[in-house]
C-alpha cells in the first residue's frame, strides 16, 4: 500500500501478477484466471480480468465459447485477428480496440495473422450489469483515438463521444503521455478507479508506475504525469451490483 496526501493508492506491481507460459502464449494475470487463483485479487468492482498477452507468430486461441462477460482487447504491438459465430471477422492493428458483449453466448477465435512478429495486447473482461443480452461485436481503430496527452473514451454505458457501448456502468479511457503532458481526472462520488500501465512509465499522484503495474484508488482526483512513452488504460467504475 502506498499513500499520497490526496488519495490512498493500492499498487499491484507487474512482478506480483500470475504468470502463464504456454510457448505460443505468454500471459501475466492481474486477477485470478484459469490456473492462477489468487483470493486477494479476484476482481476490482466490475473489472474481472486483465491479462497481458503476447502471442507468437502464427499462434492464437482456437474457437471457444464465452457467455455473460464484456470482453475487449487493447492491441499494443502487432495485429490481432478475430472471427466469431455471429459472422464477424476483423484484424485490429496496434492502438486499436476490439470488443465483444458475449451476453447469451458466442464462440470466437483470436489469432496472430503475422508469420514473423508477435502480437502484444491486453485482454480485459468486465462483469456485465445484465445477463443474457444479445451478443455484439465492435472495433475502434487507432486513428479514431485522440489520446496524446489526454483521456480518450473507448468504452462507456451510453456509447458517448464515439466510444463503444458497454453493458456496465464503466468508463474506460486510453491515454498516451510523454514529457510534460499531464492528465487530471476526478471520479464522481462512490466510484472507484483502476489505472493499468500498458507500456512505458509515469506517476499517479506522485507514485512511480511502470509497464505492467496497476493501481487502484477509491475515486477522488488523480493526476497522471511524468510520462515516458506511457500507454495507459484508466477504468472509472461504479460499485458492483451483485
Amino acid at each position: 500500500m502506498s499513500t499520497t496526501t490526496t488519495n490512498p493508492i493500492t499498487i499491484r506491481r507487474a512482478n506480483e501478477r500470475g504468470i502463464a507460459d504456454h510457448g505460443w502464449l505468454k500471459s501475466a494475470h492481474s486477477f485470478s484466471f484459469a490456473g492462477y487463483n489468487d483470493p486477494d485479487h479476484v476482481h476490482y468492482e466490475s473489472l474481472r480480468v486483465i491479462n497481458d498477452d503476447r502471442v507468437a507468430a502464427n499462434g492464437g486461441f482456437p474457437t471457444h465459447p464465452h457467455k455473460n462477460f464484456e470482453i475487449f482487447s487493447y492491441v499494443l504491438e502487432g495485429a490481432l485477428e478475430h472471427k466469431d459465430t455471429l459472422g464477424n471477422g476483423s484484424v485490429v492493428q496496434a492502438g486499436g480496440v476490439q470488443y465483444m458483449s458475449t451476453g447469451s453466448g458466442v464462440s470466437h477465435s483470436e489469432f496472430n495473422p503475422s508469420a514473423d512478429d508477435a502480437v502484444h495486447f491486453l485482454q480485459i473482461w468486465l462483469i456485465p450489469d445484465a445477463q443474457n443480452v444479445t451478443p455484439r461485436y465492435e472495433t475502434l481503430a487507432a486513428k479514431d483515438l485522440d489520446k496524446r496527452g489526454k483521456l480518450a473514451l473507448i468504452l462507456s454505458p451510453d456509447g458517448s463521444n464515439g466510444s463503444i457501448r458497454v453493458q456496465q456502468d464503466a468508463l474506460v479511457y486510453a491515454a498516451h503521455l510523454d514529457g510534460d503532458e499531464r492528465i487530471d481526472h476526478t471520479a464522481q462520488p462512490d466510484r472507484k478507479l483502476w489505472l493499468q500501465v500498458a507500456a512505458g512509465s509515469l506517476t499517479l499522484n506522485g507514485e512511480a508506475l511502470h509497464e505492467g503495474d496497476g493501481a487502484a484508488t477509491n475515486g477522488g482526483s488523480v493526476v497522471l504525469e511524468a510520462g515516458r512513452n506511457a500507454d495507459v488504460l484508466l477504468f472509472d467504475l461504479a460499485p458492483l451490483q451483485q
